[in-house]
């Protein structure tokens, strides 16, 4: 699944598109426990990063990734071109959605 090449640009350098499959989506929302969330509470208030959050985004990130990357081996893709990140923060944790368009590719 690895073999998957994820990029933001429309065209894979050295590749052409060969069929486009279609849009792939990873999704995933992480909750922050309680005492974390009091104690990055109080972080807000003399400023600074947040690690806690950061670390809970990082980890969203990468299993949104992962599930696009799953999603779109399903559909026999060798890529994901545009690839983007869409997220957002509740009081009940970060979303974090990865999204681009599944293609087939063939070396030039």
């Amino acid at each position: 699944m690895n073999e998957i090449k994820i990029v933001t640009t429309e065209n894979v350098a050295g590749y052409s598109v060969t069929e486009t499959l279609g849009e792939v989506f990873g999704l995933t929302t992480r909750s922050r426990n309680i005492f974390s969330s009091i104690g990055q509470g109080l972080k807000t208030i003399v400023g600074g990063e947040i690690k806690g959050y950061s670390t809970l985004q990082e980890l969203a990130r990468q299993e949104a990734i992962t599930r696009l990357r799953q999603q779109a081996a399903m559909l026999g893709a060798d890529a994901v071109i545009m690839f983007r990140f869409d997220s957002s923060s509740s009081n009940i944790g970060d979303s974090v959605t990865a999204y681009g368009t599944a293609v087939r590719l063939a070396k030039i």
